[in-house]
């Protein structure tokens, strides 16, 4: 039995497979600022899910940078006392199971490839805009592999600024003084599109994938999908196009990522 999880900066998603294909019994709660109290609530909702028989490996996306070893969260502007500590470590010890992390976007990717809107393509890209930008390549179902991971959020567009500073939940707070779900002008939305098309076209120069999925909460609820298409198209970059469309698995798509992750790794 797989013990899959989506650690988020507001919320933790934690959900058991018992056949390798499909996600049951999930749980949400709260995720604890601090990290030992963090520890002790993923101890007590695994154990609620699992009950009398135990996982035999777990699996999941923390929302920041991993070290190399994929061990220790380097960076997690959402979590910050969770920063520096043995992650992997504690959840092991917490487990008494092998456990494998990475980061949240780019499990959101990886199980949007195998599972959902990418699936049978051979070279997936993924973007998810939602607090931040995060994404990920996604090459014959496994994760493309990087030295310090992908982060979508930090290319610049303008000569100065980030992708994430026009177009990501913090982004707009910052430029609009609302949040996305309250900003109800369409020309900020407007421009939101063409920012995202550049980093899209960005990508597909670098990535070069066969379809790009796109997702997360500003996306779904904000951003035109058909807007973007026809901005990257107007741009004239490519002699071909890659498909461009909307993510399909939802908040669950952390969850397929990690139980697509394990299954890999354990081949």
């Amino acid at each position: 039995m797989y013990l899959l999880f989506d650690i988020g900066g507001t919320n933790m998603r934690i959900a058991i497979s018992r056949d390798g294909e499909t996600i049951v019994d999930q749980k949400m709660v709260p995720t604890p600022a601090d990290f030992e109290e963090g520890m002790r609530v993923f101890k007590k909702t695994a154990h609620e899910l699992c009950g009398d028989i135990p996982a035999t490996v777990a699996s999941g996306g923390v929302p920041g940078i991993l070290n190399k070893e994929k061990a220790v969260l380097l960076s997690a502007p959402n979590l910050k006392k969770w920063e520096d500590k043995p992650l992997r470590e504690a959840l092991e010890r917490t487990l008494d199971v092998p456990v494998y992390l990475e980061n949240d976007a780019a499990l959101a990717g990886l199980g949007e490839a195998v599972f959902g809107a990418g699936k049978d393509k051979h070279i997936v890209a993924y973007f998810t805009v939602s607090t931040g930008v995060g994404g990920a390549r996604v090459v014959d179902g496994r994760l493309d592999v990087g030295a310090f991971g992908f982060e979508p959020h930090r290319q610049i567009v303008d000569g100065t600024h980030t992708l994430g500073h026009y177009i990501s939940g913090n982004g707009i707070k910052k430029r609009y003084g609302k949040l996305p779900e309250d900003l109800d002008e369409p020309a900020a939305w407007e421009e939101a599109a063409k920012w995202l098309a550049i980093g899209v076209n960005n990508a597909i120069a670098l990535w070069s994938p066969e379809v790009f999925v796109l997702g997360g909460a500003v996306m779904r609820n904000r951003i035109s999908i058909e807007n973007v298409k026809n901005q990257v198209v107007g741009f004239g970059n490519f002699p071909e196009f890659p498909e461009i469309v909307a993510a399909q698995l939802g908040d669950a798509s952390g969850l397929y990522g990690a139980l697509a992750l394990v299954r890999s790794l354990q081949k």
